[in-house]
């Protein structure tokens, strides 16, 4: 008798070879979101011990501001929503994770800064306001990965598209003013070039969606004002 039913009714006792490799697709990209949330908590926790040891050697608060920075990375990874698209490509993989990697290879160094302290924290404070406004406009809808996981176009995000990563732009100057080692330059413009390039990417993701389209109609530039 079941086996007279699962003739007439293909599918319904077993799934079809399609419905496997959704289903195992599914799995994959819960696993690598898993991954990936895992591997920001640990550069974070990397970064945290060397700026930590270094203000208790030294007092200099302008790494702190950055840990702190990169902290909202950490909380907003944790909690952000899903995604309606998501750019998977290779490119976009190798984006993300080169803009990420190059603060948490930052190593605080002896050597002479570019100008006070007081002058580091200032800039490094202006950057710091700066992201957390744009991640507070943001809320759940922070992510790493280019995809669309709603349209945000109040708040800071009228002045840029990218107000966030404008804001990582400027405590990456503020840092390298106070500790300008040949590493720290290296890491950051390389890490830099690859967080401009990531949002052209981000950006090809969110014009899928004619509220964005609209959206960059009206805010013109996407991180810095008369420049990109």
């Amino acid at each position: 008798m079941i086996k007279r039913l699962a003739l007439t009714f293909p599918g319904t006792f077993a799934p079809s070879p399609a419905q496997d490799r959704r289903v195992a697709r599914a799995d994959l990209e819960r696993l690598a979101d898993i991954f990936s949330r895992a591997a920001v908590v640990c550069l974070f926790s990397m970064m945290a011990v060397r700026f930590g040891a270094d203000f208790l050697k030294t007092g200099r608060v302008t790494g702190l501001l950055l840990l702190v920075s990169e902290l909202l990375v950490v909380v907003l990874t944790v909690v952000r929503r899903s995604a309606a698209t998501v750019d998977r490509s290779m490119r976009a993989r190798i984006l993300t994770t080169v803009s990420m990697l190059g603060p948490s290879l930052l190593k605080p160094a002896s050597v002479v800064a570019l100008m006070p302290q007081i002058g580091t924290v200032a800039i490094s404070a202006l950057g710091l306001g700066i992201v957390i406004a744009g991640k507070i406009t943001l809320g759940r809808s922070f992510g790493l990965m280019p995809a669309n996981r709603g349209i945000v176009s109040s708040g800071v995000y009228r002045i840029v598209r990218h107000p966030i990563y404008m804001g990582y732009l400027v405590t990456h100057v503020a840092y390298l003013a106070a500790m300008p080692s040949a590493w720290n330059v290296a890491a950051l413009i390389v890490a830099d070039i690859a967080l401009l390039a990531r949002a052209v990417c981000e950006e090809r993701t969110l014009a899928k969606d004619p509220s964005y389209r609209m959206y960059q109609q009206v805010v013109r530039w996407r991180v810095c004002p008369g420049l990109f």
